[in-house]
């Protein structure tokens, strides 16, 4: 089927409207007419061209939510009419080891990313940025009836990328967990962390956004740009879960923790980084990635958000937006998350 998206032509070139082809359905798959797409900093990245040359043209968007259209002949765990959700990849392999031990996003074969991917016809997957999508009922999530649409759409990426960190270093009743940034993915750990039940430090550039950290969760609120700020919280965090895509002096943020603690980093800046193995050795002290979640933990963590009424803060925007947003994110100029009511498609 034809169906209307947002579409960058090149690394340099604005995203604008057009019509794109969408596969067939087949027998375990979902057609879902997308309600609402979160804009990603990684969508950014990607149609600029910062992680590399990309298949344009190209819909960026993998933040999903809507409704079923749609079934295959084989689905069984989807209904038309269902409010369900898209992340950042619509297939796998399904056979190697890291799939069947339900981290699909780090298959061996390579997961499919919800855009910018190969897909199983050799055709280029297209992104949230559109009217309706076709994806692998596996890959497909169900959104909780409780949870607000537009803001549940940034937990398909931004939610779930903070709240697997989050469980994996195990953030809970007494641990002192520290979030680096307060944009789209940290204002989410806060919350996350927040409803774990864990001690909650923000750590920003300034004190300009710490009444709402504070109001999302945090219980402390210190400014990096401050050197007595690294000072003060020497050796406290048993975890840092670092959001932001941007350069960090990583040697500084590793003395913050304690005795075992770990640096997570899940923001994805386009520079290397850098440390002083040092930093490691001197207090047992971890240095660790994470990438989204797999499809069991990402329903978990649905799950887990409608149970404690966690959203998204999100400012809704028409699509002729878009390229406007793109602005404002890099300007760190939205509180905090857009999100494209695709009923302005077309």
């Amino acid at each position: 089927m034809r169906v209307h998206a947002y579409a960058a032509s090149s690394a340099s070139a604005p995203l604008a409207p057009t019509v794109i082809e969408r596969r067939d359905v087949g027998p375990n798959d979902v057609l879902i007419e997308i309600k609402y797409a979160g804009i990603c900093h990684s969508d950014i990245h990607t149609v600029r061209g910062d992680w590399g040359p990309q298949p344009y043209p190209l819909v960026p968007g993998h933040e999903i939510v809507g409704l079923v259209a749609e079934v295959g002949a084989d689905v069984t765990r989807h209904r038309v009419g269902d409010r369900v959700g898209v992340g950042c990849m619509v297939d796998s392999c399904r056979e190697c080891v890291n799939c069947r031990n339900g981290d699909e996003q780090y298959c061996l074969g390579g997961m499919v990313p919800t855009y910018a991917g190969v897909d199983r016809d050799g055709t280029t997957t297209q992104g949230g940025y559109a009217t309706h999508v076709v994806v692998d009922a596996d890959f497909v999530l169900s959104v909780p009836a409780t949870l607000d649409f537009a803001a549940a759409a940034p937990l398909l990426c931004a939610g779930i990328t903070t709240y697997s960190p989050l469980r994996r270093w195990n953030a809970g009743p007494g641990t002192k967990v520290a979030v680096v940034g307060l944009g789209g993915l940290g204002h989410l750990a806060v919350k996350i962390a927040h409803a774990l039940g864990a001690e909650v430090t923000v750590l920003s550039q300034s004190l300009k956004k710490r009444e709402d950290g504070l109001r999302l969760g945090a219980d402390h609120y210190h400014a990096t740009s401050d050197p007595a700020t690294f000072e003060q919280l020497s050796s406290r965090f048993d975890l840092i879960v670092n959001t932001v895509s941007a350069a960090i002096d990583v040697d500084a943020y590793l003395g913050l923790l304690a005795v075992d603690g770990t640096l997570v980093n899940v923001g994805a800046p386009a520079e290397p980084l850098s440390l002083n193995v040092f930093s490691l050795i001197g207090g047992r002290r971890s240095y660790a990635g994470s990438m989204i979640g797999g499809i069991r933990r990402t329903q978990e963590m649905l799950d887990f958000c409608a149970a404690h009424d966690i959203g998204a803060d999100v400012e809704v925007i028409p699509a002729d937006r878009i390229n406007d947003a793109y602005e404002r994110v890099l300007a760190s100029d939205v509180r905090y998350r857009f999100v494209i009511d695709t009923a302005t498609l077309g």
